[in-house]
């Protein structure tokens, strides 16, 4: 809707902007919840870093990866462009993008092995503050995308209309169901929940298994209501879609093992 904005006489992207505030709000949360559970500032927030640069690098692999078809074809014809433009056109076309689930794990793989080398992180305290912190960034990023046009729904009698959209210029003039907003209520729901949980001490040490329950359920119904096809499709179900069982299954089993060890 828009993708770009002007402050103080310099262009930048609306999806960037929300990505910033995103991480800003769950510095914030990360250090305020740390706290109670007696985590140091700097602790917090060398977490924190350590999440961000997982997201990063999952994110863009697993947009490479959701790419393999686009990627096999450039380098068919590598010898015509040459070995510079193809390298660029690898990184800025085909890794340029990013995928949620491909920063979420990217990022929980990231912190299981920062804790597990950490002296002063607690695993168990890190990964109940990470499934709180992860719904409250994207709601953040979901607005982004509603901003930026990406991620967008699909055709319907009422939604949103966009008429300069140049990420995605065939959806301009066409009324869409503005899916990235619907999916920014339910992370917003879903961060009240596990916000709740928290400040209870209700099942402590597996707030990331009950995230992996909850969302995936919403991410697999939403998915029915988007409109691009970019990330590609997997045993005839969608990327995010076939991934979303695979989440829901290994919270399942998560949080099976962990009621014997806590209960």
């Amino acid at each position: 809707m828009f993708p770009t904005i002007e402050i103080f006489g310099r262009t930048l992207g609306t999806y960037g902007i929300c990505a910033a505030l995103g991480i800003a709000a769950c510095v914030v949360l990360f250090v305020l919840l740390g706290k109670d559970k007696r985590l140091k500032m700097e602790d917090a927030l060398m977490t924190m870093l350590v999440c961000g640069c997982g997201m990063f690098l999952g994110g863009h692999i697993l947009y490479g990866i959701t790419n393999t078809s686009g990627i096999i074809r450039l380098f068919s014809h590598a010898s015509e462009i040459g070995f510079k433009n193809t390298v660029l056109s690898l990184f800025v076309n085909y890794f340029g993008g990013m995928v949620f689930y491909g920063g979420f794990l990217g990022a929980l793989a990231a912190l299981l092995i920062y804790t597990r080398f950490s002296k002063y992180v607690r695993r168990e305290v890190a990964m109940d503050i990470f499934a709180v912190a992860v719904p409250l960034f994207h709601i953040f990023g979901r607005i982004g995308c509603f901003l930026g046009g990406c991620c967008y729904g699909i055709e319907s009698s009422w939604g949103f209309i966009t008429y300069s959209n140049t990420l995605n210029p065939e959806i301009n003039g066409v009324v869409r169901l503005p899916v990235q907003l619907i999916e920014a209520a339910c992370n917003l729901c879903i961060f009240i929940t596990l916000l709740i949980l928290y400040n209870k001490k209700k099942l402590e040490n597996r707030l990331i298994f009950i995230y992996m329950l909850i969302y995936p359920v919403c991410r697999f119904i939403l998915e029915f209501f988007r409109g691009d096809e970019i990330r590609g499709f997997i045993f005839g179900m969608s990327t995010s879609q076939f991934i979303s069982i695979l989440v829901f299954i290994a919270g399942a089993a998560g949080l099976a093992v962990s009621r014997k060890k806590y209960c």
